[in-house]
């Protein structure tokens, strides 16, 4: 019987590959440009300053001179209004697609007959057909900054809502402005002022040709809790133990549909909400202050429940409030977690889902 050693090839060491190169690349410069090409373009890599004829020579610098004239815009895809053939997914209608949280400086009117000048961030949103690809989003910005010289109303909202259902040709339509606004706020006792800023939004939503107002506000406060306070005051009676109620920063988000003729100013809800919890944080602060301000607190003391029936009952009473919603949180101080609350009036808030981090955004980060 003849036997024959087995062949066990060896994977190829360095100098293998080397040999391989140098071969690769004396071919490479006998052969054509077509043939490197065919083989593989990346061989023309081994080729400093030869390139491969079927690939073009492109520009690198930004041609700063370049001007886009109409007859080379024709010429330009337009992706999202292109045929019905590129939608991706199920064919069906969007609710809503635009832009968030843009930003720009607007002028506001305020109850005092001033104006003043806030950044504000503007989400701006359409319906979209079944059989449309899509937006150009870029409309909604032109559409707004049409009228971002002039003092916001809700009717020139509602002018830049007009702009952008027209160009979009859209059914739905929704701008939304969120900004901090500022009031100066004089101090319980010491006399001093201070500016508190307090996070509001405005919003205008047209859902089948009819249009509603809403307006947005976070107003915080201080919570005393009610069994804390009595159970802090037995201590103090039955055994002349020192002891101190717990109390928290807490948020309640007002919203409101803004209903007839007469104008609800920012103060005006700012107003309101004080009136139902007065125990608004402070800003400027002397020792008298601090003192009038437990006092204050044990005078109010609140469950979570009783801030949204108070704020109900005042938002009830106002005849330039539709429907609404309140959404309060005592950031509890005793426990680790928060204590909450809802109450809607009327169909436009109500909900049998919650985003599950809504009360999440209920908190003042100064």
């Amino acid at each position: 019987m003849n036997m024959h050693p087995s062949h066990v090839q060896s994977s190829p060491d360095r100098e293998d590959a080397q040999d391989a190169l140098d071969t690769l690349r004396k071919w490479a410069m006998s052969a054509t440009p077509e043939e490197v090409a065919d083989l593989d373009p990346a061989v023309a890599r081994l080729l400093p300053g030869q390139e491969v004829s079927n690939y073009p020579a492109l520009a690198r610098a930004y041609p700063e001179e370049f001007e886009v004239d109409d007859a080379y815009r024709a010429t330009m895809p337009d992706l999202q209004n292109g045929p019905t053939s590129l939608i991706r997914g199920a064919r069906q209608q969007l609710q809503h697609v635009g832009i968030s949280n843009f930003r720009l400086p607007v002028r506001f009117h305020r109850r005092d007959e001033s104006d003043l000048t806030l950044e504000s961030s503007v989400t701006g949103t359409v319906s979209l057909e079944a059989g449309k690809k899509g937006i150009n989003m870029s409309r909604i910005m032109r559409s707004f900054y049409k009228h971002a010289e002039k003092t916001f109303s809700f009717e020139v909202i509602e002018a830049a809502l007009d702009d952008y259902i027209t160009d979009l040709d859209s059914i739905d339509a929704r701008i939304q402005m969120r900004f901090s606004y500022p009031m100066k706020i004089r101090s319980l006792r010491s006399g001093l002022e201070g500016y508190q800023y307090y996070d509001f939004a405005l919003e205008l939503v047209e859902t089948e040709g009819v249009r509603r107002k809403f307006m947005h506000l976070d107003y915080v406060y201080s919570s005393t809790c009610p069994c804390s306070l009595e159970l802090s005051e037995h201590a103090r009676r039955e055994r002349g133990q020192l002891a101190t109620p717990h109390s928290q920063r807490s948020v309640a988000r007002i919203s409101v549909e803004l209903v007839g003729e007469d104008c609800l100013w920012f103060e005006d809800l700012i107003d309101l909400a004080r009136r139902a919890v007065p125990t608004e944080t402070q800003v400027m602060v002397k020792r008298e202050d601090e003192q009038a301000f437990a006092e204050l607190n044990a005078a109010n003391p609140i469950f979570v429940e009783d801030a949204a029936r108070l704020f109900c009952k005042e938002l009830l009473a106002d005849g330039r409030v539709g429907d609404f919603r309140v959404v309060a949180s005592h950031q509890e101080s005793l426990h680790s977690h928060d204590a909450v609350s809802i109450l809607t009036e009327g169909p436009t808030f109500a909900a049998q889902s919650l985003d599950p981090k809504l009360f999440n955004t209920l908190f003042h980060v100064g």
